[in-house]
């Protein structure tokens, strides 16, 4: 009697636990959602009547096909995509190189560096952000794909994050490779790397939706259209067609669907396995 009890209990401790999830994942979703459903809604719907409509009466892709064809939203498309791949991999190169020096070698001052590193990030982006632009500008990277990935090559974030995820790595792989005669570098790519791909792809995600997303400092050091990014080219809807909120929500549904896929094929790789503390190759 007490284990069916106990047992009922226990059913309903996880109804309510997956309740309480699921409630809090529409609230979530519910912009998203909404955005969404402007963007499907055609130009004889109002959207802003009350009480709101969520689902459209008569939905049409129309504001794709339009907002496509009347910007270059494939090159705003192709921008963003070089933008963010190069930046990605630059960040995780400089962060690796970074952190694993800070995490398993000995060397005078090494608190001392990572302390001033990890300072850095409560510093805001405003604050470097004209010291950033005159460097940018005497080196000759303005209106360049280099010049809007200059600020983001590295980040302190990737740092530290980095450097938690060496520290993880089993002393015992490391020692394993010195005797095979590997040389740092060496262990450093084929040993400490492959060990910590999960932190690597955790940043990955990171870094990647932060240059894509990026409006500030491309609108600064990016005055030719050809080389805008998404968050720019959306920007661009609301003077060219008067702020109506079905292109501006279709442009924003195709800039933010990039980044929702990636989500997708990549979230697997988060959570570490034991698999992930192995060396592989």
């Amino acid at each position: 009697m007490n284990q069916g009890k106990q047992r009922q209990n226990q059913t309903w401790r996880i109804i309510w636990t997956y309740g309480l999830l699921g409630a809090i994942a529409i609230l979530m979703l519910f912009p998203l959602l909404w955005l969404l459903s402007t963007s499907l809604k055609s130009p004889t719907e109002n959207i802003f009547q009350f009480p709101p409509q969520f689902l459209p009466s008569q939905p049409t892709f129309n504001n794709f096909v339009r907002v496509w064809e009347t910007n270059p939203f494939g090159r705003y498309l192709f921008n963003s995509t070089l933008v963010a791949l190069l930046t990605v991999g630059l960040n995780l190169l400089f962060c690796a190189l970074a952190a694993y020096p800070l995490a398993r070698l000995e060397f005078r001052g090494r608190e001392i560096i990572f302390t001033a590193i990890v300072t850095t990030i409560m510093i805001p982006f405003q604050i470097v952000m004209i010291p950033l632009y005159i460097l940018t500008v005497q080196l000759g990277m303005k209106n360049t794909y280099l010049g809007i990935i200059f600020p983001a090559i590295a980040s302190a974030f990737g740092i530290f994050l980095l450097r938690q995820a060496f520290q993880g790595v089993p002393k015992e792989l490391e020692e394993a490779a010195r005797i095979d005669g590997c040389s740092e570098l060496g262990i450093w790519w084929n040993v400490m790397l492959p060990a910590i791909r999960p932190a690597l792809v955790t940043l990955a995600i990171f870094v990647f939706i932060g240059a894509w997303s990026d409006f500030l400092w491309p609108l600064i050091v990016i005055d030719r259209p050809e080389l805008y990014t998404l968050p720019l080219g959306v920007a661009m809807l609301a003077g060219t067609f008067s702020l109506d909120w079905r292109l501006i929500a279709a442009g924003s549904i195709i800039s933010i669907a990039p980044i929702l896929i990636l989500f997708l094929f990549v979230q697997r790789y988060i959570v570490p396995t034991a698999a992930g503390s192995g060396v592989k190759g």
